[in-house]
């Protein structure tokens, strides 16, 4: 039996329907344009990413004329977020071609305990979902805002320092632990260190040189720290100039709080500033700190944050929470949170759930103070 009939029975404005499951080597392609009981599902196998993506065209431009479509008719193409990252977005709306990235976690699955899954299937699920989505049921799924060009490319800045700093104490960590090996506690990482490991100065406990192996080893950990070092000097003295102006102009006002520096401002603005927010809802789901309740039926649980979105950005608002306590005394933040865990005495665990709420409403108070100008209740600015 045929199932690419058409079928008039369904008055839904007429839209051709294109997910697509992406994988390394191969992408599975789904096309459905409402009229017909069974979506139509491809395999591009083409051994260049570009190449891949003009087959999906072709075989939207095939159905188009094979299911006799309009020239003009609404094409929407969809897929999950993933390695792949916002390229085929950026490409098809080049080409004029309406595009979604869905969150993978945001679409529906059934609960048994097994369940089939293959690529075909999840390509027929996300095409079905995508027409639901269309006619108006926003719960079948997520749409991911994606950030521009720009914006996207500005934040590695960011991420390549923390990487950076985070290999410069992986290097220093390491030699310090392979002297312990042989009794040897001298301070590593400074380069009068790496000078006396070159003349033969760094000895063993008893005064005994150090095997030739092992000195060649603490020799090439030295010349990759000092690489590491000297990539993240000059990471400093051009990131500020490489900078967008609104990102810059983002980090100036976020930094004439107390309790806010330099680098947690460029984070904060590259990381989850580049949006436009429409409500404070809005800013708690995006970074995950807003609570997820379970009531159901004699069950009621809290099952604590979300932990949705950027994790980088949660992580560094529970840090800058924790400084706008210290430094922001007199804001109205911080005396909520002093209220909230006075007569807790030495219960840290009551501070450590006060300061997420705390980072939830720090948050939504710099969007509004970006946005809108409004400085947080109470808190103070830094001196010229």
């Amino acid at each position: 039996m045929r199932t690419d009939h058409a079928d008039t029975t369904h008055p839904e404005a007429l839209v051709l329907a294109v997910s697509l499951e992406l994988a390394a080597t191969k992408w599975k392609v789904a096309l459905h344009d409402g009229r017909r009981d069974n979506p139509a599902v491809h395999t591009v196998a083409e051994p260049q990413a570009a190449s891949r993506l003009q087959a999906v065209l072709a075989l939207i431009a095939q159905h188009r004329e094979k299911w006799a479509l309009p020239a003009d008719v609404r094409v929407v193409v969809s897929y999950e977020a993933g390695q792949d990252a916002f390229w085929i977005y950026r490409a098809l709306q080049a080409r004029g071609i309406e595009c979604h990235v869905v969150d993978p976690a945001s679409i529906p699955v059934e609960r048994h305990k097994r369940r089939a899954k293959t690529d075909r299937l999840d390509a027929i699920k996300l095409v079905i979902n995508l027409r639901a989505w269309l006619r108006g049921e926003r719960d079948r799924m997520r749409v991911i805002r994606v950030p521009s060009l720009q914006d996207e490319a500005s934040r590695h800045l960011m991420r390549d320092r923390g990487q950076l700093q985070k290999e410069v104490l992986q290097h220093r960590d390491r030699m310090r632990k392979l002297l312990a090996t042989f009794g040897c506690w001298d301070e590593v990482g400074s380069r009068k260190f790496a000078d006396r490991l070159i003349r033969g100065e760094v000895r063993c406990h008893d005064g005994a040189p150090l095997p030739p192996e092992f000195h060649e080893r603490l020799v090439r950990e030295c010349e990759r720290l000092a690489l590491a070092e000297e990539q993240l000097a000059a990471l400093e003295k051009t990131r500020q100039t490489s900078l967008p102006e609104p990102a810059r102009t983002r980090i100036s006002h976020l930094t004439r709080l107390n309790g806010i520096g330099q680098v947690g401002a460029s984070r904060l603005a590259l990381e989850l500033f580049w949006r436009e927010f429409s409500n404070r809802r809005q800013v708690g789901a995006c970074v995950g700190l807003v609570p997820q309740p379970y009531d159901s039926g004699e069950s009621q649980v809290d099952q604590g944050i979300s932990r949705q979105g950027n994790r980088r950005v949660r992580a560094l608002l529970v840090e800058m929470a924790w400084s706008w306590i210290r430094y922001q005394p007199t804001s109205a933040l911080t005396q909520w949170f002093n209220h909230r865990t006075e007569g807790t005495g030495p219960n840290r665990r009551a501070r450590r759930i006060t300061i997420v709420a705390v980072a939830r409403r720090l948050a939504i108070a710099l969007w509004r103070y970006l946005k809108d100008g409004v400085i947080p209740a109470g808190a103070q600015l830094k001196s010229a």
